[in-house]
């Protein structure tokens, strides 16, 4: 049976989250510093500026994820309470942090879980809010989806462009970014960064609306 025709093993019968948190937001990638600022580790440079926005940093734990806890506040002074994580182990992986950070601060629902990755089918640059639907190939949003059951979790998600072939798609996420598309991807990370926070204090529809129309 495919992961949709399967019920996650975070959902209870109310349906709502029982975290004191209001999300859990999981930024892909690896680890290791031959891997940091490659178009594969965008997700964890969005963590990472969430982190500094709520003027925390990212800190080993005991769920195989660097952690912090931050509050995300609008103009209104409406605050929501967010994990924010990324996994240490390599990306075909990932759903064993995320399965484990669910457990630990008492998630029930994937509806509050926030994947940030970096996507082949969209230009460098480009940032696009998606809930459930395909993995479209990617290992970390297959992991994760093996580990809680479902594939209804929200990512957001930053272009990086394809390669001019197949084979080359590992060595395409995994080298060297040239200058300019790297300042592309500065502000898509600062532009995911601020849609996490719209999909946490407004919801992922509202979120969508905004950023999947630009």
């Amino acid at each position: 049976m495919g992961l949709f025709g399967r019920s996650s093993k975070f959902s209870d019968s109310s349906g709502k989250n029982a975290s004191s948190f209001d999300a859990l937001v999981v930024g892909l990638g690896n680890p290791g510093k031959q891997y940091a600022r490659s178009r594969h580790n965008v997700g964890e440079e969005v963590v990472v500026e969430l982190a500094r926005r709520g003027n925390e940093a990212l800190k080993s734990g005991r769920d195989s994820a660097l952690v912090a806890e931050v509050r995300i506040t609008n103009a209104t002074q409406n605050t929501k309470r967010a994990v924010l994580a990324f996994p240490t182990t390599f990306m075909n992986e990932s759903g064993q942090a995320v399965s484990k950070l669910m457990r630990r601060y008492g998630f029930k629902s994937v509806d509050a879980l926030i994947v940030i990755q970096d996507e082949l089918d969209l230009a460098p640059g480009t940032v696009k809010i998606k809930k459930g639907g395909g993995l479209s190939g990617h290992n970390g949003l297959r992991s994760i989806a093996s580990h809680v059951a479902t594939q209804e979790f929200i990512r957001v998600r930053l272009g990086v462009g394809k390669p001019s072939n197949k084979e080359q798609g590992a060595n395409h996420v995994l080298s060297k970014v040239p200058a300019a598309e790297r300042q592309l991807l500065d502000v898509a990370v600062n532009v995911a960064a601020d849609a996490v926070e719209k999909i946490i204090l407004d919801g992922v529809d509202a979120a969508m609306n905004m950023y999947n129309t630009l």
